[in-house]
């Protein structure tokens, strides 16, 4: 549910290890996927592929598997209530979203039985209609059962994704997990996008480091607040591990902001400014860099 970097790259790579996939997208990037199939350019190898895809999950005819469900996160509730014809009682809806309050917001459509949490690592974009473009070399899918009867289903899941070549894996506590990726990613969406401008000028600059690694900083503070186990030194971890991402890379919020598309910053730094103002907490950087951002939050 959602054809853009993270489901039409994941979810080319099943397809190529032989399993059923429906693309389920809209607008050009779906007339181009109709017309020519999806191409993927990536340095993990490119692929040409005859695809399924249509605009209504309810085309697909009934009950699936899984659900990745990888919908920009304004789009979240409506896109919740579409996939509701495909979602049985044996369906587990993964939401492979930024942000780390996804798995609230499917529960208030689905049963908590149906839905699983996940997280994808990795830097990918709409390059044209019906292209995708994989940048670098990090693509990896984390996901996990939330109640223990999800754990066959999630079994079975990481098995489709072994043999589609991805790296892929269960993680034991997937709401820590989910907080890892939201802690990097708000420091890196919020350098990028706030100074439009790619990882390796970020790095570069003291200023905008400092400002990343201050956002991180307080994204991290807000998790330990909220009870997520995250580890005493996460923020240097992940300030060297920036190090060894391209210097090209932005965060997708970046792109959309480029591009005139609406923007993640509600769920994402502005996120962070409302439940450190819960938690009795101060977020300058972030609230600081959602406030630059909200001129621009719906797009042009």
């Amino acid at each position: 549910m959602g054809s853009g970097g993270v489901g039409g790259y994941f979810g080319g790579r099943l397809l190529q290890g032989g399993h059923d996939v429906t693309f389920i997208a809209r607008g050009r990037h779906l007339a181009a996927m109709k017309a020519n199939g999806l191409r993927i350019s990536s340095p993990h190898g490119d692929a040409q592929l005859k695809v399924r895809a249509v605009e209504q999950p309810a085309e697909i005819g009934g009950p699936v598997d899984v659900v990745m469900f990888g919908v920009k996160l304004w789009d979240t509730e409506g896109a919740a209530a579409q996939i509701k014809p495909i979602v049985g009682p044996d369906t587990q809806v993964i939401p492979f979203q930024n942000g780390v309050e996804s798995i609230e917001r499917l529960r208030g459509f689905f049963p908590e039985s149906s839905v699983m949490g996940g997280s994808a690592y990795i830097a990918s974009r709409i390059a044209e209609p019906g292209v995708i473009e994989h940048i670098g070399q990090m693509a990896r899918l984390q996901f996990g059962a939330l109640v223990p009867s999800q754990r066959p289903a999630a079994e079975k899941f990481l098995a489709a994704c072994k043999e589609s070549k991805l790296n892929a894996e269960i993680a034991e506590d997937i709401v820590a997990a989910n907080w890892e990726k939201f802690v990097f990613l708000v420091a890196l969406s919020t350098a990028t996008a706030a100074s439009r401008a790619p990882l390796g000028v970020v790095r570069a600059d003291p200023d905008l480091r400092w400002m990343m690694e201050q956002a991180m900083r307080e994204t991290w503070a807000v998790g330990r607040a909220r009870g997520v186990k995250l580890a005493e030194d996460f923020v240097e971890k992940r300030m060297k591990f920036a190090e060894t991402l391209p210097a090209e890379m932005k965060a997708s919020m970046a792109h959309d902001l480029e591009a005139g598309n609406k923007l993640e910053a509600p769920w994402l730094c502005g996120a962070v400014a409302r439940m450190a103002r819960e938690a009795g907490l101060d977020a300058p950087v972030n609230r600081a860099a959602f406030a630059a951002l909200k001129p621009f939050v719906d797009g042009r």
